[in-house]
């Protein structure tokens, strides 16, 4: 997710049973092959196969016993999982035994780590986080895999949304603060880089020359993975894509611990300057969003205090032991400044004594306080526990300051932004690039 100057809208909720759509639907789609495949799990392991009739020795074929097939594997190593995903990942790897992130061994002064008999005992203690966090990182990327395979040009936005957070609440096993999903998912188009999800009613149909940014999260006690990608359907937007995430990869390979968040904000400005792109005859240059950035993460808190430029802005403040980051970078072909714009969707409550005057205000509060603490949330999710006639309280609560809005961010109308996004965390022996897949 993204942060511009202060903090990054994000959320997850408790499970609510799902609303069905009123017409054939992307999230439509998605139930009826969940329940195919349900009943291909739930009903017997073999079918009788009929004989077709004596063989060439005249003796008569005997019945074959043939399995059903299970669904397609869906990536990150899960054999069983279906097509769509509807295992939990923890039925797919018992015993907490979850596949490890990239492993990036430290270098330089940090290179005695790796062996040192004492950073073992310490990333000992830290054994729990790790599982929570690979759980959650094995979610992202089979969650991604199939929206990857299903969002095209045609799909409405609100479908994708919910395939992509009912597919997370049900791999997660979704239970309040205990596991769900991480923050509302956010699908920027084209000059809008961040902070936009549907909102009931909003229908917007992705078209064949659109740039889709795709980022979603999620937590496991609070553990948060956030990841991002981007989508296009135009070869013409490749060096855009290219660039962007060559950026990206490169703030991953230059954080460490004791780096400087300015010198990593350098590097990656370097990286994306260095690509243009060709659009209806005209040579562009491809510039990074100055005034978004990456940022640490804290336990149910996805922006943590420290923010990742992706410039050179001279920052001196370093990367510590044990801190978990998402680095994520947006280039783009416009100003290279983000903007407020359009209709908010993205909330999150601060920690703050302040108590609203309104009694609807009080009795939203009291609603956001029990299902999402300091987990940001968009109104869909308010929506999904049953509140209604809410908007007035919701403008109290930021108005107060007791809750912050996220407007979607954009550049000038008419350019194009991308984002690639992944968390790592700094481990006292490696860096473990958690949220890495074989596609980005």
């Amino acid at each position: 997710m993204t942060e511009a100057a202060t903090a990054k809208a994000a959320a997850t909720e408790n499970s609510v049973p799902d609303k069905e759509l009123a017409s054939l639907t992307v999230s439509e789609s998605i139930n009826k092959d969940n329940n195919e495949n349900d009943n291909e799990i739930d009903g017997s392991d073999a079918e009788a196969e009929e004989a077709a009739g004596p063989d060439s020795t005249g003796q008569k074929k005997k019945k074959k016993n043939k399995k059903k097939k299970k669904g397609k594997k869906t990536g990150g190593g899960a054999a069983a999982q279906t097509t769509p995903p509807s295992i939990p990942v923890s039925k797919l790897y018992p015993n907490n035994s979850y596949p490890e992130g990239q492993i990036c061994e430290y270098t330089d002064d940090n290179m005695y780590r790796t062996t040192s008999e004492e950073m073992r005992a310490r990333d000992r203690v830290n054994e729990q986080q790790l599982i929570d966090l690979r759980r959650a990182a094995e979610v992202h990327r089979q969650v991604r895999t199939y929206a990857r395979s299903m969002i095209k040009p045609g799909v409405d936005l609100a479908d994708v949304a919910e395939m992509i957070e009912n597919g997370t609440r049900t791999l997660v096993e979704a239970d309040g603060f205990k596991a769900g999903i991480g923050f509302p998912t956010g699908l920027s188009i084209n000059h809008c880089a961040a902070h936009y999800t549907p909102n009931a009613g909003d229908h917007v149909i992705v078209k064949k020359d659109d740039v889709l940014k795709v980022d979603f999260g999620v937590h496991v006690n609070g553990n948060i993975i956030d990841s991002a990608f981007t989508l296009a359907w135009n070869d013409r937007y490749n060096p855009l894509l290219d660039a962007v995430r060559d950026a990206t990869n490169t703030g991953i390979r230059e954080a460490g611990i004791d780096v400087r968040l300015g010198d990593i904000g350098a590097a990656i400005q370097e990286v994306m300057e260095s690509y243009e792109i060709e659009l209806d005859g005209k040579t562009i240059p491809i510039r990074p969003l100055r005034n978004l950035c990456g940022h640490n993460i804290g336990p149910y808190v996805i922006h943590s205090g420290k923010s990742v430029p992706i410039v050179n802005n001279g920052d001196q403040t370093r990367m510590e032991e044990g801190e978990l980051f998402a680095i994520e970078t947006f280039g783009t072909t416009g100003n290279g400044l983000v903007h407020e714009e359009g209709v908010c969707s993205h909330y999150a409550r601060n920690e703050t004594n302040e108590q609203p005057r309104l009694q609807s205000a009080k009795k939203l509060l009291t609603t956001l306080k029990k299902n999402f603490g300091t987990l940001p949330f968009c109104r869909r999710y308010v929506d999904r526990l049953g509140e209604s006639h809410y908007y007035l309280g919701l403008k109290h609560l930021v108005d107060q300051g007791i809750v912050t809005a996220y407007p979607p961010l954009c550049d000038v109308e008419g350019s194009y932004t991308a984002q690639f996004e992944h968390t790592f965390i700094l481990r006292p022996t490696v860096k473990e690039v958690l949220s890495r897949g074989d596609d980005y």
